[in-house]
């Protein structure tokens, strides 16, 4: 079993829009700290799908993945995730055959079940969702198509069949868990944003895992918040632009990510504060020593085989340190 020092970190964006700035900054920064991230070590680089949220530019996720590494050479690049419901398995294997045949050996697929934005906004994305939930049969029907061509099949994705494209499920409960361990995929939960079942849903996925040709064993990565300085108050003083924006969030009025205040607490309402500190409960919020003792606990409670980051700092600059820090942690674990 790995040791702290030995597993794998990644970094999980979302290319963040910041006040005062564009989309095109948000794209530039991501690929400045992917390639930071694959200098320092990060295992992988992932950007996950949401739409019609101001403040997060990865919408055309398959697009901002081909960006990225078209602008790094080692680093795995991929999807945390696509979320399945919003499009057609067909296309997201012919988007991620394109990008495996473009990078070999570098391109991960993550899928999630959640629609990565509100109904009206999946009613515009043209997708029409059965009564019962068809996540399942879309994640086989998205293996079948990287799978060789077999006689009978009439409908194949070009590029796209007989490509080793790494397919993770991405869940915040028991039921991806369970999809997961049922289809012998490698499993990731989203405990950076919905923490509360996390030690359920792992401990699901492990006791009913079914080996399959893809894994022979089980394969956990965790998501965990990452804001790192070097005081621990100027790390408080970045977590604060992250604490705004889920307070705009859960108001329903989404919008770029705020630069960083002192006060945050007193903004918001106690039940705001309550929603914020429930969903931001696995966050590492310091300097590396004094986060390094909480890695460590969260690590031997979960004992996952990766750990992704996510952190949303308002500024880029700060952002890289925090993961230049981050990475120093780890060597001292």
């Amino acid at each position: 079993m790995n040791s702290l020092s030995e597993t794998a970190f990644s970094v999980l964006d979302l290319c963040p829009i910041v006040e005062g700035g564009t989309a095109v900054d948000a794209f530039r920064n991501g690929l400045d700290l992917a390639r930071h991230a694959e200098r320092l070590g990060y295992h992988r680089y992932w950007v996950a799908e949401h739409h019609n949220i101001p403040g997060v530019a990865s919408a055309a996720t398959a697009v901002v993945i081909g960006h990225v590494a078209a602008g790094t050479s080692r680093i795995r690049v991929g999807a945390g995730g696509i979320m399945l419901p919003n499009h057609a398995p067909l296309v997201i294997a012919e988007q991620f055959g394109t990008l495996a045949s473009l990078f070999p050996g570098r391109i991960d697929l993550g899928v999630g079940r959640a629609p990565g934005g509100d109904q009206r906004t999946a009613r515009a994305l043209r997708r029409y969702f059965e009564e019962v939930d068809a996540f399942p049969k879309d994640v086989q029907e998205l293996q079948a198509y990287f799978q060789p061509a077999t006689p009978g099949r009439f409908v194949h994705a070009i590029p796209g069949e007989g490509l080793d494209v790494p397919i993770w499920i991405l869940g915040s409960s028991d039921f991806g868990a369970r999809l997961a361990a049922q289809l012998g995929l490698p499993y990731a939960f989203a405990s950076h944003f919905a923490p509360d079942h996390l030690f359920d849903a792992v401990a699901a996925y492990r006791e009913s895992f079914v080996p399959s040709a893809t894994l022979a064993e089980p394969k956990v990565m965790i998501g965990v918040n990452a804001f790192l300085a070097d005081t621990d108050e100027e790390a408080v003083r970045l977590f604060s632009s992250h604490r705004q924006a889920i307070v705009n969030l859960v108001r329903g009025r989404p919008g770029l990510l705020p630069p960083p205040i002192d006060d945050v607490d007193s903004r918001c309402t106690p039940e705001e504060r309550a929603a914020v500190d429930r969903m931001t409960r696995v966050s590492l919020v310091g300097s590396p020593s004094t986060i390094l003792g909480p890695l460590r606990s969260l690590f031997n409670a979960v004992r996952p085989d990766e750990i992704i980051f996510s952190g949303h700092v308002f500024d880029h600059a700060a952002r890289i340190h925090s993961y230049e820090l981050l990475m120093q942690a780890r060597r001292s674990g």
